[in-house]
């Protein structure tokens, strides 16, 4: 296990690598001996085999669980500009003036 975390290391950290095709990569692979895991991930993206052998447990849990927001983070994220999103002032206006239109005469 130890040669395939130094083997993704240097994956990691060779900028030729880390961006070489997958045939290249595995080439790369099979000549350093890697393990039967990481060849297998890299030709043909299985990583099974590979979380296996480094002793890996899928855990699933619910994200928004872990993640809960705080109380008051929508007011740090937008500046105040004084409208507390009630808008029934506004509402009264508009009914006021449909009301003066309705009974205008010639309506």
């Amino acid at each position: 296990m130890s040669d395939t975390i130094e083997l993704l290391e240097a994956i990691g950290s060779d900028a030729s690598l880390r961006h070489a095709s997958s045939d290249e990569l595995a080439r790369v692979l099979e000549e350093a001996s890697a393990s039967e895991g990481l060849r297998q991930m890299v030709e043909n993206g299985s990583c099974d085999l590979l979380t296996q052998e480094l002793g890996l447990i899928q855990m699933h849990t619910e994200h928004a669980t872990q993640t809960g927001a705080h109380e008051g983070d929508d007011d740090d994220c937008q500046p105040d500009d004084g409208d507390d999103g009630d808008d029934e002032e506004s509402d009264k206006e508009s009914d006021r003036q449909r009301a003066d239109t309705e009974d205008a005469p010639g309506n």
